[in-house]
């Protein structure tokens, strides 16, 4: 959580600069696309904020109410940047672009403009690369793209899909006002906040199937199962094993609930030995399994006792 927290501060200190210095260009030099990267700034720093809130409220201790914790506070935290990100971001600057084609304003000089993406581009690039640190930290040598599918950690992947996004906008944003003044056509600017409108949108519904996934309790992947249904079958006294059900309740903390069949007449004390085992087995392969039950499908028989006796 602490290198989490390191990636997120870094895109809020990022954003705050950048968004002040967009407005204030966009002002100056009439801008559609600077005023579509200012919101997109300014959105971007208070979904930060959210979810550096998702991140201590997730934190909480287990009550009565809560018996697994609040891990799941983070999924929610980040479900409601995915939403802001599409409605504020993406929404204000497709309605903005579309403003700006509908009635072009001839932009003013485009100078600062450029100075202010150039400076943007470093601020982000900064973050970007923090994040991806953090990232690659968190990833355990996996490659990107299959650590990106496997991790339940929103706050990483969500500035890491923020920062990229921005990155991109700001390309989009320097080539609609050069075109826009290259070749008198103001309404290029207006295309360009477009573009970055459904950008944000589109990055936006990513990360709403990502928290949607994990909110409604999302499982270990079919090979985490499968391997656990093995380390159960390598103990003798087991005859099958049947469902395997898991949920994430946080970014690092999975319940999993085995269902085991014993061998008929299997004493009572050599099955608690297997379920030790089991549990053991798995906690020490896969980290995130916090909690594990182990269930009896067939009852095992009582301990026998000495026939002296």
């Amino acid at each position: 959580m602490a290198e989490s927290k390191i990636a997120i501060y870094g895109a809020i200190g990022a954003n705050v600069a950048i968004a002040a210095t967009k407005f204030v260009v966009a002002g100056i030099t009439g801008s559609s696309a600077m005023l579509s990267e200012g919101v997109h700034s300014a959105v971007d720093t208070f979904n930060g904020v959210l979810l550096l809130v998702g991140l201590h409220l997730s934190k909480r201790p287990a009550t009565a109410e809560h018996p697994f914790g609040h891990g799941k506070e983070l999924y929610f935290w980040s479900l409601i940047v995915a939403v802001l990100i599409f409605g504020l971001g993406g929404g204000v600057s497709f309605f903005e672009g579309v403003q700006h084609i509908r009635q072009p304003e001839p932009m003013r000089d485009p100078f600062w403009n450029y100075v202010v993406l150039a400076a943007a581009a470093l601020f982000e690039g900064t973050s970007f690369l923090i994040a991806l640190r953090q990232f690659r930290a968190q990833a355990r040598g996996l490659p990107f793209w299959q650590a990106l599918d496997r991790s339940k950690d929103p706050t990483t992947y969500t500035v890491l899909a923020e920062d990229s996004a921005a990155l991109v906008g700001l390309a989009v944003a320097a080539l609609g006002i050069y075109l826009s003044h290259a070749l008198d056509m103001p309404e290029l600017d207006g295309v360009a906040s477009v573009i970055i409108g459904v950008l944000l949108a589109g990055v936006a519904v990513v990360l709403v199937a990502q928290a949607r996934g994990l909110l409604i309790g999302e499982g270990i992947r079919p090979e985490t199962a499968r391997a656990i249904r093995a380390m159960a079958m390598e103990q003798e006294c087991v005859e099958e094993v049947g469902h395997i059900l898991s949920m994430y309740i946080g970014p690092d903390e999975v319940l999993v609930v085995v269902d085991v069949n014993f061998k008929d007449d299997t004493p009572t004390g050599e099955a608690a030995d297997a379920i030790a085992a089991i549990e053991k087995q798995a906690r020490a392969r896969f980290p995130m399994i916090r909690r594990i039950f182990i269930e009896a499908s067939e009852a095992p028989a009582p301990a026998r006792t000495s026939d002296a006796l």
